[in-house]
């Protein structure tokens, strides 16, 4: 089961706030032994929502979808999911009786709509102000405000995907390398790649203030098992070629 996460709102992509989700849902997932496997923003562009829900559906994946479940006229993703499952929105009774607790005499059909969801969706609690996310086939949606989304998303992980905690680990490993360009280790990236199919190598160079050569971080990650033994032989084998290279920068 691969996790994703999509970040809805115009205020991102025109820059009005700054994204926290995704750096959140890394670390919330890392915590728990599973890992993030791709991540998408979308603005308040009902179409383009609503066909991205559509392949993400088709997926299978396990998807958290921040904001745009509130109920103002830019708030599109309810319907877009709906829209995207072919299903109709209507009020969830148990999002009602939350709404009403939260607001009670101050109740109104405005803020029911926040309680429409698509027919056939679960209630996510919010512990911050009893307004709930939603859930249906396999999409969490929570709001957008990080002090009420992630408890919610930390309340899923635990509740309904303990069983898959600790089944995603990776173990990553790497080397600095110094006086070589990625195009001189080129071949031996291939190699590692070719033989250590569960691993995924990564190369980052820096590049030096005055733009010279600085160095090369060079590693894998993924099943902890090979990371060991593919490491001892890009060791080797950097060893071999001549270049120097250490264990950390620290």
């Amino acid at each position: 089961m691969a996790f994703g996460a999509l970040v809805i709102g115009d205020e991102i992509l025109v820059g009005k706030r700054q994204d926290k989700h995704f750096s959140f849902i890394i670390q919330a997932l890392a915590q728990r032994g599973l890992r993030l496997a791709w991540c998408e923003y979308h603005g308040d562009d009902p179409e383009r929502l609503t066909a991205a829900l559509k392949r993400t559906f088709a997926s299978g994946d396990v998807v958290f979808s921040f904001g745009g479940i509130g109920a103002t006229p830019d708030d599109h993703t309810r319907q877009c999911t709906a829209t995207a499952l072919g299903v109709s929105l209507a009020l969830h009774p148990e999002a009602e009786r939350e709404i009403r607790g939260r607001f009670a005499g101050e109740t109104t059909p405005q803020r029911l709509k926040m309680g429409e969801f698509p027919v056939g969706a679960e209630i996510i609690p919010n512990p911050f102000n009893r307004i709930p996310g939603f859930v249906v086939r396999e999409h969490w949606f929570v709001p957008g405000f990080p002090q009420m989304a992630w408890p919610m998303v930390e309340w899923v992980l635990d509740e309904r995907y303990r069983h898959l905690h600790n089944t995603h680990a990776l173990k990553e490993e790497s080397i600095f390398v110094f006086e070589a360009g990625e195009c001189m280790l080129s071949d031996l990236m291939y190699a590692i790649e070719a033989k250590w199919k569960k691993l995924k190598l990564f190369s980052l160079p820096t590049m030096g203030k005055d733009g010279s050569r600085g160095h090369i971080e060079l590693g894998v990650r993924g099943d902890p098992a090979e990371v060991a033994e593919a490491m001892k032989e890009i060791r080797a084998e950097i060893e071999r070629r001549g270049h120097p290279f250490k264990e950390s920068l620290a």
